[in-house]
């Protein structure tokens, strides 16, 4: 049986491809960072909680991942982990560049020290590209513009260096924007499905937006893992863009949300709110995943209607089965 060590189980991703793994039977770790909150709620979620070895590691702190690459001694490592919120990479960019920047070569470290075999996925980003005005592919510049783009680049690079060095095998994933009902509540799309709902059964009455404006390439969760593992499972490692190949303004996220969910014309559910227009941020990113079609053979499978509707309707579920705890008009006998 193989062994996996998830970097950041706890995540969107993270659980995902948990998920993934367990059907692959692979015995899988995954690593959690202590936080004062509960954190596991995804992978109770999809019920795969009791199936995950969980290591308490942070990537500011090397002791901890060489920790947790001992006592997984995994067969592939999957660094997913980092501070991955582009809004809050300006305002906080020395914790975003020591976690997703730093944190990334703290595990080559470790890999480099203790287990130079391992193989190595490395979660590179579409932000990167900022916005250099093509089709991105694994041969365009990268312009970051912001703080978690910056340190995504670093990250990138030193993966790719030690792949040349010291002779480690690291692919990057360079994965565009990938959605899906375990979301955060930060990102555009969740807030829009989530907020959809509570306005639905009229728990709200507006979403506080940014830019609509801005256009990007969303695929599904759920397939973009599935590329993850293809590309530990090739002969040579290398670097591979992840994505659908098409763009969509949040406007048309949006407007698709309200219509799924009944609510029409979404123009009186809006305000803008300063506080979400960034300091600089990307017009349109969308990427050419022709290289791994051609040679991962992957594709997505759950185009851009498929996803809002399947996210809009998540949360609709949960809504109209939410109970407040607080609701003293409840009658609890």
């Amino acid at each position: 049986m193989k062994k996996a060590l998830i970097l950041g189980v706890t995540g969107q991703d993270g659980t995902y491809l948990a998920d993934f793994l367990l059907k692959k039977n692979y015995e899988v770790f995954g690593t959690f960072r202590r936080t004062s909150h509960k954190c596991f709620e995804r992978l109770e979620e999809i019920k795969i909680f009791d199936l995950v070895h969980t290591i308490k590691a942070d990537l500011a702190d090397q002791g901890s991942i060489q920790n947790a690459i001992k006592k997984s001694d995994p067969d592939e490592i999957y660094n997913l982990a980092a501070q991955s919120f582009v809004g809050t990479s300006f305002s906080q960019p020395i914790l975003t560049s020591d976690i997703t920047g730093l944190g990334t070569l703290r595990v080559l470290e470790a890999i480099k020290q203790l287990t130079p075999n391992i193989k190595l996925y490395h979660a590179s980003s579409s932000e990167m590209f900022g916005n250099y005005p093509e089709i991105k592919n694994e041969n365009s510049p990268f312009l970051p513009r912001s703080p978690y783009g910056v340190a995504k680049v670093f990250a990138h690079n030193m993966t790719k260096h030690y792949r040349e060095a010291y002779g480690i095998f690291a692919s990057c994933g360079i994965l565009f924007n990938h959605e899906s009902p375990l979301r955060g509540l930060e990102f555009v799309t969740r807030r829009i499905s989530y907020e959809i709902a509570q306005i639905k059964f009229k728990k709200k009455t507006k979403i506080s937006l940014g830019n609509l404006k801005a256009k990007r390439d969303w695929g599904f969760a759920g397939d973009y893992v599935e590329a993850m593992w293809m590309m530990l499972q090739q002969k040579t490692p290398d670097d591979y863009v992840i994505a659908t190949g098409e763009s969509h303004s949040v406007e048309e996220f949006l407007s698709l949300a309200s219509e799924i969910a009944g609510l029409g014309d979404w123009h009186d559910l809006v305000e803008i709110d300063p506080e979400f227009i960034r300091p600089l941020d990307i017009d349109d990113l969308v990427g050419d995943p022709s290289k791994a079609k051609k040679e991962l053979g992957w594709k997505p499978k759950v185009n851009f209607k498929e996803l809002v509707k399947m996210m809009v309707e998540h949360d609709i579920d949960y809504f109209r089965h939410y109970v407040d705890p607080f609701d003293i008009s409840i009658n609890r006998n």
